[in-house]
């Protein structure tokens, strides 16, 4: 097949106009193309007044070595590249030690899934509860001000990215072409079939749920065994190597043989890195974030991003990504942006508040809502501990819950309010959407100085680039944190930790990926690893 790329059609072109526009780019009849597949459609937004949509198409036709030939010179007409999947080995026959997955987010998913496939059989440890159970307690929470620290928005099946806008982009490198592995398997599990060609693909939580179900259930299928409310309290290490997992269950502690173990935790899994830390296991602390979500009418970033085209069904809800460099040599800048959403409670841990952001498939709700962070370096803390970052965050996260009445309500406040330093005693139009509440008042002491005046500075200039966006009314929400993990547990080219051989970390809260589609990456890239060292 061939793939042309940088086709460009207006917003509201039909499938005609897209057939005729291939066949004038290659110089070919309509007999002479046999399919076409759209490999990847992304908006170009910058001309407002002339939206269009720029394709990347597969394309089967009569002569393709004639096709080719002719367009030797142009970058953007090439043969497709082969993004077929496969597996770099198989399970051994006979009896074998089965491997032990740690985690079942997105990196552990896809880790137990491959392992699975390849007929290992593996182990899954998941310290929370099935997802539907999940959903339950984590609504306790917003609805009811009731914690559960072991079942929430951080800890359970499917990780903390299954209560997010369920984003699958990335911007890491992929010559294997894994991120394709990753959207097929989820469209297999129920995703829309879009998810593999639209630019900035998203499923959201509600979709999330089932497919993470589903996907359980073929690693069971498949030999694997799956085992919910189980935390991994201790590491039986001999001569610096693995050789067991001391496991809580209820009361029930037991010890389990295991000589590969992926250690897929989550980013908040705390008690753990202290485990891993007594254990001498090699971590070191690593930058990560913090800063508040900001709240603004979702028809507000439309206008900004579409100009007349705001409110499209073609388009759907607008985003946006925004970078500064403030004097202070800090970076601000959006992450999580959730258009059509809301901001939820993530918290994992009693007398904390943390935010995060959410949103369905259908990216429906009024606001749209993003956090704004400012980067936090291991000179900021005592890089000596390679906990401190975890003392860094909770620090915040506790003055989040004070600030917010000590009942799991955050702190808010007007973005005029903030900018002008003084505290809010009401918000205005734009309502915001935490549960289960939000307290006005002042949030120049919910973070550091330096990350309060960093969001100052950067808020008049993404004034500039999304007009609207400094809105007297939009609403500010404290405290986010947890961006990404604050530890990262080092390992070698072979994907085992450096110190202890058999224990491979991954993911998200190990320090090497950052959202649901490069955290999936890592687990199958992790999963390999250690399939092909069982194996030998």
């Amino acid at each position: 097949m061939i793939r042309v790329t940088e086709l460009r059609l207006p917003l509201e072109h039909t499938a005609e106009e897209l057939t005729a526009a291939v066949l004038e780019r290659l110089g070919i009849r309509p007999a002479e193309l046999l399919r076409l597949e759209i490999f990847k459609r992304s908006p170009d937004a910058r001309k407002k007044n002339a939206l269009q949509f720029v394709y990347s198409l597969d394309l089967e036709v009569a002569d393709e070595a004639a096709v080719l030939a002719r367009f030797a010179n142009d970058p953007h007409v090439k043969p497709t590249p082969d993004m077929r999947y496969r597996f770099v080995t198989r399970a051994p026959q006979g009896n074998f030690l089965r491997p032990v997955v740690v985690g079942f987010g997105p990196a552990g998913i896809f880790a137990a899934l491959i392992l699975a496939q390849m007929g290992f059989k593996p182990l899954v440890l998941e310290r929370g509860k099935k997802v539907r159970e999940r959903t339950r307690d984590t609504w306790d929470l917003w609805r009811r001000h009731n914690l559960h620290p072991e079942s929430n928005v951080q800890f359970g099946e499917g990780g903390a990215g299954t209560f997010s806008d369920g984003k699958l982009y990335t911007q890491i490198r992929d010559p294997r072409h894994l991120s394709r592995k990753v959207l097929s398997e989820f469209v297999k599990a129920g995703a829309p079939e879009e998810i593999l060609w639209v630019n900035r693909p998203h499923i959201g939580t509600f979709r999330l749920v089932s497919m993470v179900e589903k996907m359980r259930a073929e690693i069971e299928a498949l030999g694997g065994e799956i085992r919910f409310q189980t935390r991994l309290e201790d590491l039986i290490i001999e001569d610096g190597h693995l050789r067991g997992l001391v496991l809580q269950t209820g009361e029930t502690r037991e010890t389990v043989r295991a000589d590969h173990v992926v250690l897929a935790l989550g980013h908040s899994a705390r008690d753990t890195f202290a485990m891993l830390g007594r254990r001498g296991v090699f971590m070191e602390a690593k930058p990560f974030a913090v800063g508040l979500r900001i709240e603004h009418p979702q028809s507000l970033i439309d206008r900004a991003r579409y100009g007349k085209y705001a409110g499209h069904p073609l388009l759907g809800a607008a985003d946006y990504k925004l970078v500064y460099h403030a004097s202070s040599g800090r970076d601000v800048y959006s992450f999580c942006m959730c258009p059509g959403g809301q901001v939820v409670a993530a918290t994992s841990e009693p007398g904390c508040v943390v935010t995060n952001g959410m949103s369905q498939y259908s990216r429906a709700e009024r606001n749209a809502n993003s956090a704004l962070v400012v980067n936090v370096a291991p000179a900021d803390f005592d890089a000596q501990d390679v906990l401190a970052g975890v003392a860094f965050q909770r620090r915040w996260e506790r003055r989040a819950f004070e600030l917010g009445g000590g009942n799991y309500a955050a702190p808010g406040q007007r973005l005029e309010d903030f900018l002008a330093g003084r505290p809010s005693e009401h918000l205005g139009d734009v309502v915001p959407s935490y549960q289960p509440a939000v307290k006005p008042t002042d949030l120049t002491t919910a973070l550091p100085a330096f990350a309060i005046a960093a969001l100052k500075e950067a808020i008049p200039v993404f004034d500039r680039q999304i007009r609207g966006f400094a809105l007297p009314d939009a609403v500010l929400t404290g405290v986010e944190t947890r961006t990404s993990s604050p530890v990262r547990i080092t390992r070698g080219k072979d994907y085992q930790s450096l110190n202890v051989k058999g224990l491979f970390p991954a993911g998200e809260g190990a320090g090497y990926a950052g959202g649901i589609l490069s955290a999936a990456v890592d687990g199958i890239e992790v999963a390999e690893a250690l399939a092909l060292i069982a194996a030998s």
